[in-house]
């Protein structure tokens, strides 16, 4: 009985220390979530912004009577510049990565190395090396890693632009830049199994480990980004070394 007494007394205590340090955020949250807003505009664009990656229904709301607040033609402004970003950006027909033009100014830029190709994942981190100054190559984006969780596989990526870009190019080296993560070592791994069945197939190295096990390449500083961009190795060696 008397143990029965203090699991009840200890289930208590655990609610009350719940309620007490951690209602304010949950009541929020539920506050956001099932608030009635004064205009059915309001609710329309604060559902629209809520959208958008990293942002909650508190963020959405702030920012959109931040809008209201300012002339109408910056509001104009924004709205231009999102439709004319999303109707009218490209992708470069060589590397993949965001452009104004058909082919990007990286790969249009003859003082860069064209026979030197990174292999990133996507645009991010594309500016993250651009942003060390230490690579003079070109890039190739991937458009994603091979995921099996999450359904994606190599057709979905532009792995077979990769291949072909190889065989029409004379390229000296790739050096594999993917996060260090369990779908990051995936990609890199079957890039190597299939440019290495190429008939001339080119050096292939990965960035030094100073980038974190787990770490996703975009958040890695730049210190440490240059340093494994310069310190690159081969891959055959990274795959011994992690085996």
């Amino acid at each position: 009985m008397r143990i029965l007494i203090k699991k009840i007394n200890l289930f208590h205590g655990f609610t009350n220390y719940i309620l007490k340090n951690h209602f304010s955020i949950f009541g929020e949250y539920l506050i956001f979530a099932f608030m009635d807003y004064p205009s059915k505009l309001l609710t329309e664009i604060v559902d629209e912004i809520a959208k958008l990656p990293g942002i909650g229904k508190r963020t959405a709301l702030r920012l959109a009577l931040h809008l209201l607040k300012q002339p109408v033609e910056q509001s104009e402004n924004l709205s231009q510049s999102i439709t004319k970003f999303r109707k009218e950006v490209k992708h470069c027909k060589v590397c993949h990565n965001i452009s104004d033009k058909p082919v990007c100014d990286i790969c249009s830029d003859q003082s860069r190395q064209q026979n030197l190709v990174c292999v990133v994942e996507d645009v991010r981190d594309v500016m993250a090396i651009e942003s060390t100054g230490e690579y003079r190559g070109v890039y190739h984006v991937l458009g994603g890693l091979i995921s099996p969780i999450d359904g994606i596989g190599p057709s979905d990526l532009t792995i077979d632009k990769l291949l072909k870009r190889l065989e029409n190019q004379t390229i000296d080296e790739i050096v594999l830049a993917l996060s260090a993560t369990v779908d990051g070592d995936t990609t890199n791994f079957y890039l190597y199994r299939k440019i290495s069945e190429l008939a001339v197939p080119p050096k292939i190295s990965t960035i030094a480990r100073g980038i974190g096990v787990g770490e996703e390449l975009e958040y890695a500083d730049e210190v440490t980004l240059a340093r494994s961009i310069t310190n690159r190795v081969p891959f055959e060696k990274s795959i011994k070394q992690n085996g």
